[in-house]
């Protein structure tokens, strides 16, 4: 009787590892569960908000599309708010026309303003220009200098070919900074692949979901083949880590010059360029900078 008491609790004991392992991997999943979900939701939080602070540009002839891009709400005040986008974009150089420029807001509803230009760079230096609409939109906070480094993950949203706006995701690839002031940013580049019409696109960080750049350009490589009939076929394709992009630091400099500083959240006193304008900031409103032609644009 006692033995065989003795080898039921036997049993029982044997029982016990196995509802342990079986216990010790419920709860590893259920740990695992809640911090995957986090991690997705954090870039997802990001991306969901810089979708509220980016639209899209279109600049008309006639009133037809001639050019589509993409840009970034800065700043915002009274009831008008101020779109980053690129110089080369609103060139008015080799247009059949006078131009118009319609910025065209996704988020929260689908609509388009008529905007107006208020201030653009020169190229190469500066390929940046500000635009203005008449409504009180969401704007995005530009990082300071120390905010991004090589290897940050970052989201670039862009329009391309002139459809509604998407996303694609990276890492800053590189980050070249002026020898005598690393504060001055020189250029940048992330491996986030785009298309065609994501110049001006946004590029914020995560999980910060600040504005450490903004897209001028990519490089292409030539894809060809042969055809029917002896007829070749071509086309341009987006090299991984050859989009480039103007650092915060440029975008900085760019919104004070422009007297969006304040407006824009832009606080203490920004480096000194030697190869930008050294004009102090202007004190009342934006104010439009000269144009220059553009001998090489990149890419929209």
């Amino acid at each position: 009787m006692q033995a065989r008491q003795f080898r039921r609790a036997g049993e029982r004991e044997s029982t016990l590892p196995r509802w342990n392992r079986l216990l010790a991997a419920l709860a590893a999943v259920a740990l695992g569960i809640p911090a995957a979900a986090q991690a997705r939701s954090e870039k997802s939080r990001v991306v969901q908000k810089a979708l509220r602070q980016s639209v899209r540009v279109e600049v008309q002839v006639a009133g037809k599309v001639v050019r589509a891009a993409s840009g970034v709400v800065v700043a915002s005040d009274e009831g008008r708010s101020y779109v980053l986008t690129n110089q080369h974009v609103v060139q008015r150089e080799g247009l059949r026309g006078s131009a118009n420029f319609v910025v065209v807001i996704e988020r929260p509803k689908l609509h388009r303003l008529e905007a107006k230009l208020v201030a653009e760079g020169e190229v190469p230096d500066d390929d940046l220009a500000l635009l203005s609409v008449p409504e009180q939109l969401t704007p995005t906070q530009i990082a300071a200098e120390d905010e991004v480094q090589v290897g940050d993950d970052v989201v670039v949203i862009g329009a391309p070919y002139g459809r509604s706006l998407s996303v694609s995701s990276g890492i800053v690839s590189q980050l070249e900074a002026d020898e005598a002031d690393s504060r001055i940013q020189r250029s940048m580049k992330t491996d986030a692949p785009i298309g065609y019409g994501a110049s001006g696109g946004g590029v914020f960080s995560v999980p910060s979901g600040k504005l450490v750049g903004l897209v001028e350009g990519y490089r292409t490589a030539k894809v060809a083949f042969g055809g029917v009939a002896g007829n070749d076929f071509s086309f341009d394709v987006p090299m991984p880590g050859e989009t480039f992009l103007a650092p915060a630091s440029k975008l900085r400099a760019f919104v004070a010059r422009a007297g969006l500083a304040r407006t824009a959240g832009i606080e203490g006193p920004l480096p000194v360029d030697a190869r930008a304008d050294r004009r102090p900031m202007a004190a009342g409103s934006p104010r439009r900078g000269p144009l220059l032609p553009r001998p090489h644009a990149p890419r929209l």
